[in-house]
């Protein structure tokens, strides 16, 4: 781990183990003698959150007194994995609790692996989500978080004979150290009913409207601290957990109906249950609704109530806070909005409306249209009547403003309304997000390009200074100083102690240093001691023994089809064929490490899992490979695994196909930690391009252009392409005919036709060309003094991927408050 960049005084440790010592006496109940070790973790993480309420408290009274204005990051997703790693490397004290542990014979090591790994998050829009709050805390400012406090998050990911199986995540069964509930800030939150209109209460005055809603859920604020590095300032994360209005019916419960007495409980709390409820059915779209309302409206009451403590008024709203909306998942919260400034507070609508547009931004992340969410009119209506009528309200005004601008034609209308007329009634909640914000921002250059020529280009043309980009970063604390504590003392060792201040312009003084070979050797050193402890990790996880000299091939991510993790198979399966042609050839051992998770009713994805532990079954088992190529998938991807497997990459697989992928930002950690990508030129991979240079990546493959150029003109041939690629057939043939599931020889065959009949995805398209590029792989490793040179230009160059300089943008450009 991050050493800290004092050594403690002998007075610091023993102070450090005495509040830890009170807190296993006072506060967990535990003689020292009898402690668990989940008891020390627990121990230590209460003395390390001592040690941020100061700061906390006093950065907080700071913003009030300041009058600051505050950002509010609304996001259904924050992954932020462990926490006592972070906040003590952040406080300066990890070197400190480690001493402190090691004075009563205490393995810091082995306690802070107690620590749940919080999985409150999919992928990259919470882990993104939680990089950006830990740099809002270290640049200063003034931040408040919100999403919900999942009791399960998303789920355990088991593989049973190759297959994925969901189990419960159970992060809360020994309770949350960090956090502080507060049952004091509740909210209730309404749901179903109807809608009653008000008289005007005056001349001039617009009438007024009372919803009656037929269901109340309480939300109840949990609130993490979020300390920036060197203990900056330190921010807060509120997640709303559900309960019922009422806990419990004791009517009920003595009339015999005891199941009843406590079943509106029981509805209520599935809100904040479980993360990403299946949506096949209508009950789970549904819930998925709720949960997405619940947060938002909770997370509205609750700011606008401090800013009518502070300021009396909130005509004044967009002076003093700015919130951010992360994807379309709180985009009710453009409704909601008007509905407390219009219904609540009785702001004429033309200036609630103002005041919305001005408060608000909306962060888009797909180009998908299946995830730019819409709600069917029929399920808002009957859960939230009255923010469908707002909606209509919205939309009555968004049009006729249009018309008084002399735009007429109706496919443009119908492109730009928030009601989808075609394919049954629908609210589209893009639209109502990029309607309702001032500002809407794509997360790389190549997606927000794309943005105003895709998915928003009619609403574009009509408000042309409203897009604009911030390309995503991650936070170089978390995945390059904590994750890679190795490579980090090579870098603090020739650069200074002052690079751990300022990464983004230092590392660049690194690029001299690649052209020497004692600290490309060092560099590939500390790459092998990070490749050998992920080899035992894989040996105690899988069974199977991996060369931790081979290459290490690493595709981790979620799950999907864009991401085409099946390109990299069959890529696996060409090579593995060609191995078994040719035993004595000159082939590069190497190890293919996969691993993510597939959404719970995504059947294709699901197999794509099942298809890969096949392959790697078959190949780890054939002699006469001789081990020359491993093919391994690790379960249950999460931060703590990344965290382990991001370090010994070698080669980073960055594949989607061109034009679909947001941004990315596994491709930025990857190449941090000094692994080269292979990779199309797609979302974040295009500016990374740019900045570590085309020379030391391997990119191939269509461009966006060439792949919408392809779809639109309806010419691509998938089953031309398969017979002009012999390797890529016979891998085909192979899975199809049941060469990897000679249990169920068909299990596949659906699969593969699918391909040939439609390759949305051009899986088959830039198979030859991935297929070659992987060749330039093999070429460049077998020149090891090339091979690290690249590695070490691609740490020195990734500096401006830094989530600090996102926010830094952001802060400047959007919300205004540096």
């Amino acid at each position: 781990m991050t050493q800290q960049l004092h050594a403690p005084t002998a007075d610091e440790v023993e102070a450090f183990r005495e509040t830890i010592l009170a807190k296993l006496t006072y506060s967990i109940g535990k003689d020292p003698e009898h402690a668990s070790d989940h008891d020390w973790f627990e121990a230590v993480a209460l003395a390390t959150r001592d040690r941020m309420i100061d700061q906390w408290m006093d950065r907080t009274r700071e913003s009030y007194r300041q009058g600051k204005k505050r950002v509010y990051y609304l996001s259904l997703e924050f992954l932020i994995g462990r926490l006592l790693i972070d906040s003590l490397s952040n406080l300066g004290l990890l070197e400190t609790a480690r001493q402190a542990l090691a004075g009563i014979n205490v393995d810091f090591e082995r306690i802070r692996l107690t620590e749940p790994d919080a999985a409150l998050g999919n992928g990259g829009l919470g882990r993104l989500a939680a990089c950006f709050m830990e740099s809002m805390a270290t640049l200063g400012i003034a931040a408040h978080g919100y999403g919900i406090r999942y009791d399960h998050g998303l789920f355990r990911q088991a593989i049973v004979d190759g297959w994925q199986h969901e189990q419960t995540e159970t992060w809360l069964n020994f309770g949350n150290p960090w956090e502080f509930e507060r049952p004091e800030v509740s909210y209730l939150i309404g749901f179903g009913g109807s809608v009653m209109a008000l008289p005007a209460e005056g001349p001039g005055k617009e009438p007024r409207h009372f919803w009656h809603w037929s269901e109340g859920v309480r939300a109840i604020a949990y609130d993490t601290p979020i300390v920036g590095w060197r203990g900056a300032s330190v921010n807060t994360l509120r997640l709303w957990r559900a309960r019922a209005e009422a806990d419990f019916h004791l009517e009920r419960f003595n009339a015999g109906d005891h199941v009843g007495a406590v079943s509106e409980g029981a509805r209520a709390e599935s809100i904040s249950r479980v993360l990403y409820p299946a949506d096949s059915t209508e009950a789970g779209q549904e819930l998925r609704l709720r949960q997405e309302y619940f947060f938002v409206a909770a997370s509205l009451q609750d700011l606008l109530r401090r800013h009518m403590d502070q300021r009396g008024t909130l005509l004044n709203l967009p002076e003093f806070a700015s919130i951010q909306l992360n994807d379309t998942h709180p985009a009710i919260a453009v409704a909601e909005l008007m509905r407390l400034l219009v219904d609540v507070n009785g702001i004429a609508w033309n200036k609630a409306w103002e005041l919305t547009v001005a408060t608000m931004s909306y962060t888009n992340h797909t180009l998908l249209p299946e995830a730019l969410e819409t709600w069917s009119v029929g399920l808002m209506e009957r859960l939230l009547p009255r923010h469908m009528q707002i909606i209509y309200l919205i939309n009555a005004h968004h049009l006729d403003a249009l018309r008084e601008r002399g735009i007429h034609n109706l496919e443009l209308l119908r492109s730009v309304s928030l009601i989808e007329e075609s394919n049954g009634r629908r609210v589209r909640m893009g639209n109502l997000a990029f309607l309702g914000s001032h500002s809407i921002n794509g997360v790389s250059a190549l997606h927000t390009g794309l943005m105003r020529e895709t998915v928003f280009t009619d609403l574009h043309s009509l408000f042309p200074n409203r897009i604009s980009n911030k390309t995503n970063g991650i936070t170089f604390r978390r995945w390059l100083y904590q994750s890679n504590p190795q490579l980090t003392a090579l870098l603090v060792e020739h650069l200074g102690e002052e690079l751990l201040d300022d990464p983004e312009n230092m590392l660049r003084q690194l690029e001299p240093y690649a052209e020497q070979a004692q600290f490309r050797a060092r560099f590939a050193a500390q790459r092998l001691e990070n490749k050998q402890l992920l080899a035992r990790i894989i040996q105690e996880q899988l069974g199977i023994e991996v060369d931790p000299s081979a290459l290490f091939d690493v595709h981790v991510k979620r799950i999907h089809e864009y991401k085409r993790q099946l390109l990299n198979l069959l890529h696996t399966v060409a090579l593995y064929q060609a191995i078994r042609s040719d035993p004595g050839g000159n082939w590069v051992p190497r190890v293919k490490i996969f691993a993510g998770k597939a959404a719970a009713s995504y059947h294709t994805a699901k197999m794509i899992i099942k298809l890969t532990n096949d392959i790697a079954r078959t190949i780890n088992d054939d002699p006469t490979v001789r081990g020359l190529l491993k093919v391994v998938f690790l379960p249950n991807y999460n931060v703590s695994l990344a965290e382990r497997i991001i370090p010994a990459a070698d080669l980073s697989e960055q594949i989607s196909t061109a034009g679909l992928e947001a941004s990315g930002t596994s491709n930025m950690k990857f190449a941090l930690n000094g692994a080269l990508t292979i990779g199309t030129l797609d979302g974040a991979n295009v500016e990374m391009s740019e900045q570590i240079g085309l020379e030391h990546m391997f990119i191939f493959g269509l461009t966006a252009q060439e792949v919408e150029a392809r779809k639109q003109a309806g010419e691509y041939n998938a089953e031309a392409t398969i017979f002009g690629s012999s390797r890529l057939n016979e891998a085909l043939l192979s899975i199809r005919d049941g060469a990897f599931s000679a249990d169920d020889p068909a299990r596949y065959t659906a699969l593969i036709d699918g391909l040939k009949w439609q390759d949305t995805f051009m899986v088959c398209a830039d198979f030859e060309a991935y297929w070659h590029a992987q060749l330039e792989v093999e070429a460049r490793w077998r020149d090891p003094n090339n091979w690290w040179r690249s590695a070490v230009l691609n740490t020195a160059r990734t500096g401006w991927f830094s989530s600090d300089r996102t926010i830094r943008e952001y802060a400047e450009d959007i919300w205004k408050v540096l």
